[in-house]
């Protein structure tokens, strides 16, 4: 049975192909960077984008890889700025974001405003969650 897995994983489907994967992120990302910032249609957008990466990176169509027994040691000082940054993100929004104590989206702001920075921060994020869905 291990030797089948093996052979799954070295053959990725056409689809998952990053001669494939990569323009269609790229398509993507040019549509999600022309909607406006926060907008109930760049949020559905957002939403239906990223069910359909876990839909796809999650099925049955794609060969997994293991999962490790553990964690690696390093993982914790990868972890730590993380949750530091959720704890700063939530608490800035619950208690409502000011220009004395904005969170990091308003922060991002004036750099969203382009749209082509916007596509490629979109495609930024795309690919890092197909990235974290494949695996």
């Amino acid at each position: 049975m291990e030797q089948h897995r093996e052979i799954a994983a070295e053959v990725p489907r056409s689809w998952d192909r990053p001669v494939v994967s990569v323009p269609v992120l790229i398509c993507l990302s040019l549509v999600g960077g022309q909607l406006p910032s926060f907008s109930a249609q760049a949020n559905l957008y957002t939403l239906g984008t990223g069910g359909a990466l876990i839909w796809l990176g999650l099925g049955n169509r794609l060969a997994r890889r293991p999962a490790p027994d553990r964690l690696p040691r390093g993982v914790v000082w990868w972890m730590l700025p993380a949750v530091l940054f959720g704890i700063f993100e939530g608490g800035t929004f619950v208690l409502g974001s000011s220009d004395d104590f904005p969170t990091f989206s308003r922060l991002a702001d004036p750099l969203l405003e382009d749209p082509l920075v916007r596509s490629a921060a979109y495609f930024a994020w795309l690919s890092a969650f197909w990235g974290l869905v494949r695996r």
